[in-house]
């Protein structure tokens, strides 16, 4: 009896780990995870605004709807789309979206 719950517990552990480690395509607007929706920089774009508050420490980050996902990895890519509707792919945990791919979106 003892090793088919053990049995069940590592099952459900797994399934758990391969479900949270689910592949997500999100689309919203690139921004940064201080400013989210409006950007406070006076004279600047809102992209010269992310970029600037992401080399002051923010991160850059994902705005869909009123829900804001904080992006990890490929910041080159990202930043030379922030500002822009884009279309993200990438592993979610949390409010952690881990950038497999970001693209304009259509």
């Amino acid at each position: 009896m003892k090793k088919h719950l053990a049995f069940l517990m590592v099952f459900v552990l797994i399934s758990t780990i391969t479900a949270m480690a689910a592949t997500t395509t999100l689309t919203g607007m690139i921004t940064d995870d201080m400013c989210g929706a409006k950007h406070m920089m006076k004279g600047k774009s809102d992209a010269e605004c992310i970029r600037g508050c992401v080399r002051g420490g923010a991160k850059f980050a994902l705005l869909v709807g009123d829900k804001l996902y904080v992006l990890s990895g490929m910041n080159s890519e990202v930043s030379a789309l922030a500002g822009q509707k884009v279309t993200v792919t990438g592993t979610l945990k949390d409010n952690t979206l881990s950038v497999a791919s970001v693209q304009a979106a259509k």
